[in-house]
C-alpha cells in the first residue's frame, strides 16, 4: 500500500538552490548586513539625500483619528518627555505647519541621529544643517524625525531614512572626559 503522505511532508531542498539553508549554519556576509545600509566600500551618489525612507504618516493619522474619535486619553499621545521637549526647544526647527492635537503655532522637528559610524555622538539631536556634515564625514546612520508640540506636549515619530557616504571610517575616537555609562 502507497501512502499518500508525501504531498504533506515538507522535502528537503538541494543544498546548491538559492534560499536553502541548514539550521545553525552561518549565513554570508552579504545576508547578514541590513538590506538598508550600502554595501562596504559602497559610494553613495548623494551622501545628503535621505535613503530607505519610511514614513509614518499613516500611523499618525490611524493616532489622532483615535485621540479626536474618544478612543484614546490625551496622555496616550501628549506625553513628551521633558528631555525631548528640552531638545524641541534647542534643536528643533519649525515644522511649518500647526499641532495636529491642540493647533498650537509651536510645533517642531526634532532629528537624531544613532549608528555605530557615529561613535559617541550617537544618539544625540540635530540640526538638519549638522545633518548635511555628518552625512559627507560618516558612513551610514539613520535618523528619526521627531514632531513635537511645546503647548501639548504632542509627539510622534513621522519619519526614518538613512544618511552617509558609503565609505566606511573608524568611529568617531572617544574623548577622554567622557563618564562611562
Amino acid at each position: 500500500m502507497l501512502l499518500l503522505t508525501i504531498g504533506v511532508m515538507a522535502v528537503p531542498r538541494r543544498p546548491g538552490v538559492r534560499g536553502s539553508r541548514v539550521l545553525g549554519a552561518r549565513a554570508t556576509t552579504a545576508a547578514r548586513r541590513d538590506a538598508t545600509e550600502p554595501a562596504v566600500g559602497e559610494m553613495v551618489r548623494d551622501p545628503e539625500a535621505p535613503r530607505s525612507v519610511i514614513d509614518y504618516a499613516l500611523n499618525r493619522r490611524a493616532a489622532l483619528r483615535q485621540l479626536f474619535g474618544g478612543g484614546g486619553l490625551s496622555s496616550e499621545f501628549c506625553d513628551a518627555d521633558p528631555y525631548l521637549l528640552r531638545a524641541a526647544r534647542f534643536h528643533g526647527e519649525p515644522a511649518g505647519h500647526p499641532c495636529p492635537a491642540c493647533r498650537g503655532p509651536n510645533l517642531s522637528h526634532v532629528r537624531y541621529a544613532y549608528g555605530d559610524a557615529l561613535g559617541h555622538i550617537s544618539g544625540g539631536a540635530f540640526r538638519s544643517s549638522d545633518l548635511s556634515r555628518l552625512a559627507r564625514a560618516h558612513e551610514s546612520f539613520r535618523v528619526y524625525v521627531v514632531e513635537v508640540c511645546a503647548r501639548c506636549s504632542w509627539n510622534f515619530l513621522i519619519e526614518v531614512y538613512t544618511l552617509g557616504d558609503g565609505v566606511p571610517r573608524r568611529p568617531l575616537p572617544r574623548p577622554r572626559d567622557l563618564m562611562e555609562s
